[in-house]
């Protein structure tokens, strides 16, 4: 059985698509589509149906598909059974993640995780849109927030706590506010998934019921995106809610302070997502096993 062939027909199953799976692979798509068409013939059984405008599997191919994938990851693991533990994994990564976590804790870290897996290749996203794991190619996503219900399998890791800050400018032309009823006269950075919605709110912990309740907030400024977030603040735009890993930064310099701290926004959970399979390869095991170890001071415990 050709290895290779199995891969570019897995990729080409996930993604439906012979040009994204060639692109994805590095590969010519001529070369993708003899790889099929070779495969099928050694099987003596069609695949894929392919039409003008779809890739689709045919019942033999999901069949397929299945053990395919537990082939080549046993494949991996057998590569690697009897590799001294110094000479590293080997292959390609794709990770998706925050910014702030590449920026502030991941990319940091990486030259001693890639000195002791040198063999490794790691492609990182900090896109702020919401990734498709297996239309892009990715092993593994770093999620923070809540989780929409999908066939992806999430491990949890911990929780994000919160912080509010603004800049000195702004505090010094607007006045620190010391109560919620303090919030009336200032306004807010407005984080929003499109700029049609114009319901700006501050979140808060209400002790007198144990809950999360939020108060409405004039906003100056609404922003896609955490860099445009961050940006908006540190020009006096306002108040912004975000991660307190992602302010301690701009905290310590002096260019964001911190603001009533007892009025925070509900921690924020994060989770790694990847795809629901009956084993992972050996690296993203290791890479998810290594990203959760560096996260972990970082977070609040999960109970």
């Amino acid at each position: 059985m050709d290895f290779d062939e199995l891969r570019i027909f897995s990729r080409v199953a996930d993604l439906a698509s012979f040009s994204r799976a060639a692109e994805q692979l590095g590969l010519a798509k001529g070369h993708v589509s003899t790889s099929i068409q070779q495969l099928e013939a050694r099987l003596g059984t069609r695949l894929l149906q392919r039409t003008t405008r779809s890739v689709r599997l045919t019942e033999d191919g999901k069949r397929f598909l299945d053990r395919c994938k537990e082939l080549l990851i046993e494949a991996e693991q057998l590569q690697v059974m009897f590799q001294p533990t110094s000479g590293g994994l080997t292959g390609r990564l794709r990770i998706d993640m925050p910014n702030i976590f590449a920026r502030d804790v991941i990319i940091p870290r990486l030259p001693e995780f890639l000195s002791a897996h040198p063999g490794l290749e790691i492609g990182i996203s900090t896109t702020d849109r919401r990734v498709d794991l297996i239309q892009e190619g990715f092993d593994c996503i770093l999620r923070v927030g809540a989780l929409e219900n999908s066939d992806l399998v999430a491990r949890p890791i911990g929780l994000m706590q919160m912080s509010n800050a603004a800049s000195p400018d702004y505090l010094s032309q607007h006045g620190v506010p010391q109560t919620l009823a303090d919030l009336t006269q200032h306004r807010i950075v407005h984080y929003t998934p499109n700029l049609t919605s114009n319901d700006a709110r501050w979140e808060y912990f209400d002790r007198t019921n144990n809950t999360y309740k939020t108060l409405p907030m004039t906003a100056a400024v609404s922003v896609i995106g955490t860099d445009a977030y961050q940006a908006a603040a540190l020009t006096g735009l306002g108040f912004i809610q975000a991660p307190t890993l992602g302010l301690q930064r701009l905290v310590d310099q002096g260019s964001l302070v911190l603001v009533l701290p007892e009025f925070t926004a509900c921690p924020m959970p994060v989770s790694l997502l990847y795809a629901n399979r009956h084993q992972l390869a050996p690296r993203v095991q290791a890479v998810m096993r290594w990203l959760t170890d560096i996260l972990t001071p970082y977070l609040i415990k999960l109970r």
